[in-house]
């Protein structure tokens, strides 16, 4: 119903126009493309450090039947946190700026452009950032015989998935946000994430409790969903992934849609 309700409304000529935007602001220098291209380093640099070194140490593992090595189990994780880390760059502090101190989108908004197509531009466009991450970071998996070339053709569309996931859960929580202090929680939650997804152990190894909190947040099933398809090993539990992460997208663009319209068309 959500996802019906946001794309009745839109119109892909106005989304466009807020992407354009965008683009032109790409285009006026070199910093952003420096810094839109840092955010890929760090899940590559754990991949390295951790999976790659901490991996010598620990050997092979065996999940769910499958035995890997440890670099194989951890490097699709570092793939669905680089589809994590460039949405939510471009959704919360970027989108948060245009929002409070540029005063971006009550320009926009002054134009035909609607709250729901606001959003909408804004969440493609961060989709973009973070597919830029993702295919490089393929593209290192595949070199370092992490993956099949086959396979991470098969977990690209995943990650364009958690990109829209993780980008309108963004947009949401930036809406909320009353000044930068609140970055502090933001971080903090999302450095929590990273650290207890199953990113760099299998989840069944936390306590029972543990396990089933793990099991409800959005980055447990990103990972599930991208390691299911880098080892070559999809089921029916990744479709069950791929749709929460569906809903969780759509809620969050029809959230951010409603608060904008709330604080910015008052």
């Amino acid at each position: 119903m959500v996802t019906t309700l946001v794309i009745s409304r839109l119109s892909p000529g106005r989304v466009g126009a807020v992407i354009d935007r965008n683009l032109g602001a790409l285009r006026s220098g070199p910093s952003y493309w420096i810094l839109l291209l840092s955010g890929f380093f760090e899940p590559l640099l754990y991949l390295l450090s951790i999976g790659v070194g901490v991996g010598a140490l620990i050997g092979e593992l065996t999940v769910d039947g499958r035995t890997m090595s440890y670099a194989s189990f951890v490097a699709p994780a570092m793939l669905a946190v680089s589809a994590m880390s460039g949405a939510l760059a471009e959704t919360t502090f970027n989108f948060f700026f245009k929002m409070k101190y540029m005063k971006t989108f009550e320009a926009v908004l002054a134009t035909p452009v609607r709250p729901v197509e606001v959003a909408v531009g804004e969440l493609v466009w961060a989709i973009v950032r973070g597919s830029v991450y993702t295919a490089i970071f393929l593209v290192v998996m595949v070199a370092m015989g992490l993956t099949e070339a086959g396979w991470a053709v098969a977990a690209f569309p995943a990650t364009v998935l958690v990109g829209l996931a993780f980008g309108g859960l963004g947009m949401a929580v930036s809406t909320l946000m009353r000044g930068w202090q609140d970055f502090d929680l933001l971080n903090t939650g999302q450095f929590a994430l990273f650290l207890f997804s199953g990113t760099f152990s299998p989840v069944r190894d936390y306590p029972v409790g543990v396990e089933v909190l793990i099991q409800v947040t959005p980055l447990y099933h990103a990972v599930e969903l991208v390691r299911g398809l880098c080892m070559g090993a999809p089921g029916w539990g990744t479709l069950g992934h791929a749709g929460y992460l569906a809903v969780l997208a759509a809620a969050g663009v029809w959230f951010a849609s409603r608060r904008l319209e709330r604080t910015l068309c008052a």
